[in-house]
């Protein structure tokens, strides 16, 4: 079995898609207006419109209403996209922070309030655990 991607739903397909292609450095393929995709070497960030949650099941579901999963982005340095990024980003949860398993993270939300985190391993133990994963888009 192969990962194969992350959908968000959302209400506004262009405003998400204008701000992950400024996230991710990438234009967004289209199939369908209610329909996007950004498809990097390392995975698939798909975005759909809440009308087509009618084609999974009513209700199965629901737009701007994620508190639990966590959308993460291996980069080069935080600390350079994070000064990139602030211009555009309304809300920062927490500024460039190494966190206690050898991270150097910074979390934002995006329009929709979807928990958006960037890090760069920066411990001899962190950048261990990740050799040999692809790292693209920054």
């Amino acid at each position: 079995m192969n990962f194969a991607s992350l959908r968000i739903i959302t209400d506004d397909v262009d405003r998400l898609v204008q701000f992950y292609e400024k996230v991710m450095g990438v234009s967004a393929e289209r199939p369908a207006p209610v329909f996007a995709e950004f498809v990097v070497p390392s995975c698939t960030l798909a975005i759909g419109h809440s009308q087509t949650v009618q084609l999974f099941g009513a209700g199965s579901a629901v737009a701007a209403d994620n508190h639990s999963v966590i959308i993460e982005f291996h980069v080069h340095d935080v600390d350079a996209e994070y000064e990139r990024l602030k211009p555009f980003v309304n809300e920062w949860v927490k500024e460039p922070t190494t966190m206690p398993w050898g991270n150097r993270a910074a979390l934002f939300r995006d329009p929709d309030g979807n928990l958006i985190n960037l890090f760069t391993p920066v411990t001899e133990e962190a950048i261990k655990r990740f050799s040999g994963r692809s790292l693209t888009n920054s």
